[in-house]
């Protein structure tokens, strides 16, 4: 081989690459457009999911952050009230959730004896199903 053949080879695949790397330049800037267009899509068709992406992903940050001294402060009042408010609410939930079921006449004691009546019949008929299943393979004999 000559030098001029090597050259020719180099500045072939001197081309060749460089063709190679403006196709991988111009197939990046195309994917980052559409992926562009189909995030604005996205977003004037549901725009309130988006927006509940952002605060979830905003809340995820805050959420990972070490709260500082001055915010534990500030907000002591305001989780103190909450929490305050919350188990009333439970509270008032649990009782008139067992005061209507009072009402109904169901307790946990007839609960518990109608769990235990549906126990043993389910294992009634498991037992009388294996019973029969076991005289079916004889009477086959």
């Amino acid at each position: 081989m000559t030098d001029k053949q090597i050259n020719d080879q180099d500045a072939s695949f001197v081309d060749t690459a460089r063709q190679r790397a403006i196709e991988a330049y111009d197939n990046a800037r195309g994917g980052v457009a559409d992926a562009g267009r189909k995030a604005a899509g996205t977003l004037s068709e549901a725009p309130l999911i988006a927006l509940a992406g952002v605060a979830a992903a905003g809340a995820l940050i805050a959420a990972l952050l070490p709260r500082t001294k001055v915010e534990t402060e500030a907000f002591r009042p305001t989780v103190r009230r909450v929490r305050k408010t919350a188990k009333a609410a439970i509270d008032a939930a649990r009782e008139t959730g067992s005061g209507r079921l009072s009402e109904l006449g169901i307790t946990r004691e007839k609960g518990e004896d109608t769990i235990r009546s549906l126990f043993e019949g389910v294992a009634d008929a498991a037992k009388a199903s294996g019973k029969a299943a076991v005289d079916a393979a004889k009477n086959q004999r």
